[in-house]
């Protein structure tokens, strides 16, 4: 028993942290830049003010991650973020192909505590913090509800991954909230004060079928006249969770401040919505419905953005400007949404793709006026019109990992987060990123300590690759279809396909390429052919005398025709696609992208995979095999495809495919990492959606590596992930190391980006 007397005042628990990286903000960039700290050595302290991590991904609010992919609704191949990222999103289509939020929350925590450099607070609120002086940040102050507990954290460097910016508000941060004029930064989709200058929150519901009839009494809150709300045209009884990201409000208002009263209000739409389909009678599919979940708290877009060094703008993205800093990159179209949200009579939002992936700068991850305050997720500097590409998910995660690492190289060399925007410093940063996985446009891994490096690679085999042969799977040409194939610099190889024709027609057969290096829009014109047909089958020869002038993939597209049937193929190989012009509208894809005159955005066709188990290569032969799947590729330093594939592929028959790795004199090997195909272009959006498969049908499952005895150093079976690094407790002494693997399946052959080999 424990019995106190009264007595005049008594104080709150009080708890003293010491860490070297301070993170506040629990959503995906705050864990994986706590994650990515850590691994490196970091200790970290995490706050975040829920239940739960993932912010807009948890189970709280149930948004699906996406990043550079864009639902597979744009041009970007090969463009999901890497990383740790990435870890989590194949984890999560491993252990979750059904999108439950709740499974997710359950993966996301399970990371975090797996890493025993990082001290998770949740249900913790950061109120207030001190300052050592003007620019420097000294600890901060924080409360949990649920323990009755203040939190003082001291570090040396701080991360607001908070997307509101609490720390770098209560530090005195300079900050922008809504959007700048046209004429600042030359942004010609700067929007007018009509549009609105913020983008609200959204409130979601699920719906579940109980198998009888079910009644609905809306609270007296609910909105009583849904014509008050214009998309109401549009209801569909059976779209739930993030589909209804549509469901928005409060781009008028304070969307800090206000957050409590934009939430009533877009509970007062919500079971308005529900009221109106259950009862309205315009619905009778929803008989059997109920109302399972409504969000309790919004998904947050936009409030404050913080400035850095450089803010990133329209002309950055659209232009695709290269910066010597990149750290990360993102992908998703200029997304903007009418202040007004579901109250407005215009669309939903107004998407504006560029043509490829677009650099983010280092500059835009930390304050330009505290020295020891590092910003991640939808705080970085950027503009209005370019956070429109920069707020979603898996970008805020991306940069959230730079920012992981950037603490790691100032805490270990005693400096501040401006002084790795360049030179040697800078350098190091961007090395330390790509040997973890963190793809960056443009650069490339350079590594002296990769045994790899200095060794002979000796395959069982490489793939000479001759295109795919015809089957008998055939389908009409009811749309626009091409096989996207990567071709060295110098002359095209003759193609040869099969197709068969039901009456007289003409086959309009194109050879495009992209005019930027590692774009995948086919803006370039390299050659066209007309070929009269009659009805039968043909066996087509198509050579088209061109060249090209670097390394590229380039498009054998045929223009729709329904008169022709094409074949195509179950076989796949890493790094080669077929590619549609698709329409998507849930990205703003109508097939072809037409902005408004003077807007500052491209015109150009999109060409996009369809998902598997769809999706299958064309029958598209090619007559002088191309060598672009050898084993040198496993040291070029690039791990996923851009202009070539950057894998070696064994031969399909070879039963047996291996690397041996093979040096002059014994070496001391103490850690191998192997890097595996996941498919890049799948964009594994981690809920709601289900996915056709829980492993990328592309990733080497099972192998084992020896040494030059042939003794076994390790076995693995049924790998999913994309790296797998092999620590040995004792270093290896060998001249030779040889992966012995199994073909994913008897359509894929084995494929492996990189193998990596240190004695550290």
């Amino acid at each position: 028993m424990k019995q106190e007397t009264f007595c005049e005042k008594r104080e709150l628990r009080t708890i003293s942290l010491i860490a070297d990286l301070g993170i506040v903000g629990g959503g995906l960039s705050g864990v994986c830049s706590a994650i990515t700290a850590a691994r490196a050595g970091v200790k970290v302290v995490l706050v975040q003010d829920r239940p739960v991590l993932g912010g807009n991904a948890s189970s709280e609010i149930r948004l699906w991650i996406l990043g550079a992919t864009s639902h597979l609704g744009n041009n970007n191949r090969w463009s999901r973020e890497g990383g740790v990222i990435d870890e989590i999103l194949v984890e999560n289509t491993y252990r979750n192909p059904e999108g439950n939020p709740v499974i997710f929350d359950m993966i996301l925590l399970d990371k975090v505590k797996m890493e025993s450099n990082i001290t998770l607070l949740l249900n913790t609120a950061v109120y207030d913090l001190e300052k050592r002086d003007a620019e420097t940040i000294d600890h901060l102050k924080a409360y949990c509800s649920q323990n009755s507990t203040t939190y003082y954290i001291r570090a040396p460097f701080f991360c607001d991954a908070s997307g509101d910016g609490v720390i770098g508000f209560l530090a005195g941060a300079a900050f922008r909230m809504g959007a700048e004029s046209c004429a600042e930064f030359g942004e010609k989709m700067a929007p007018s004060a009509e549009y609105g200058e913020l983008l609200g929150h959204s409130l979601y519901f699920y719906s579940k079928d109980t198998g009888k009839p079910v009644t609905f009494v809306p609270p007296s809150f609910a909105l009583q006249d849904i014509t008050e709300v214009p998309r109401f045209r549009n209801f569909n009884s059976k779209e739930f969770g993030c589909k209804l990201w549509w469901v928005e409000y409060g781009g008028r208002l304070d969307t800090v401040h206000d957050t409590e009263k934009i939430k009533w209000e877009l509970w007062k739409i919500v079971y308005g919505v529900w009221n109106y389909i259950k009862n309205s009678g315009e619905f009778p599919d929803a008989e059997n419905l109920t109302l399972e979940w409504v969000g309790a708290i919004p998904g947050k877009r936009e409030s404050r953005r913080f400035e850095g060094d450089y803010i990133l703008s329209q002309k950055d993205l659209i232009e695709q400007r290269h910066h010597d800093d990149a750290v990360a990159y993102g992908g998703w179209s200029i997304d903007l949404h009418p202040a007004d949200g579901v109250y407005s009579e215009r669309p939903g939002c107004n998407q504006w793709h560029s043509k490829g992936i677009f650099h983010i700068p280092y500059r835009t991850l930390y304050s330009k006026n505290l020295k020891n305050l590092f910003l991640a997720g939808r705080i970085i500097s950027v503009s209005h019109v370019a956070f429109g590409a920069t707020r979603v998910m898996a970008t805020s995660a991306y940069v959230g990992q730079a920012v992981g690492m950037a603490a790691k190289l100032c805490i270990d060399q005693n400096l501040q987060p401006r002084d790795l925007s360049e030179g040697m410093q800078l350098k190091e940063l961007q090395q330390l990123l790509l040997k973890s996985g963190q793809f960056i446009p443009g650069f490339k891994v350079e590594d002296n300590d990769d045994l790899v490096q200095h060794a002979q690679i000796i395959p069982s085999s490489e793939l000479l690759f001759k295109g795919f042969a015809a089957e008998d799977k055939w389908k009409p040409l009811e749309m626009s279809s091409a096989q996207l194939l990567p071709i060295e610099k110098g002359k095209v190889p003759v193609f040869k396909t099969k197709v068969k024709v039901l009456k007289d027609t003409v086959l309009e057969v194109d050879l495009k390429s992209s005019e930027r290096s590692g774009n995948f829009t086919p803006d370039l014109n390299l050659a066209r052919k007309e070929i009269v047909l009659g009805k039968g089958e043909y066996e087509l020869m198509l050579d088209f005398d061109v060249a090209v002038q670097a390394d590229a993939y380039v498009f054998v597209m045929f223009h729709k025709n329904q008169d022709v049937h094409l074949g195509f193929t179950e076989k796949r190989v890493t790094g080669v696609l077929s590619v549609f012009n698709l329409v998507n509208k849930a990205v703003s894809n109508y097939g072809k992208q037409m902005p408004l005159p003077d807007s500052g955005v491209d015109e150009f066709e999109f060409w996009c995979p369809q998902r598997r188990p769809a999706g299958q290569n064309l029958a598209v032969e090619v007559l002088k095999g191309l060598p672009v799947f050898c084993a040198e590729n496993i040291r070029n330093g690039v791990d996923r495809p851009t202009t070539l594939p950057n894998a070696w592929v064994a031969d399909p028959v070879d039963e047996s495919p291996s690397l041996a790795l093979s040096w002059d004199t014994p070496q001391q090997i103490a850690r191998i990492e192997l890097w595996f195909d996941t498919d890049f272009d799948h964009p594994m959006e981690s809920v709601l959606m289900t996915h056709p498969e829980t492993v990328m049908p592309f990733c080497v499952r099972n192998y084992s590596i020896y040494d030059d005895s042939g003794i076994e150093l390790a076995v693995v079976k049924d790998n999913y992930q994309t790296c797998n690094r092999i620590t040995f407790n004792k270093p290896v002494q060998t001249c030779r190391v040889l992966i012995k693997m199994e073909h994913p399946s008897e359509n894929v052959p084995a494929a492996v980006f990189a193998v990596r080999c240190y004695s550290y």
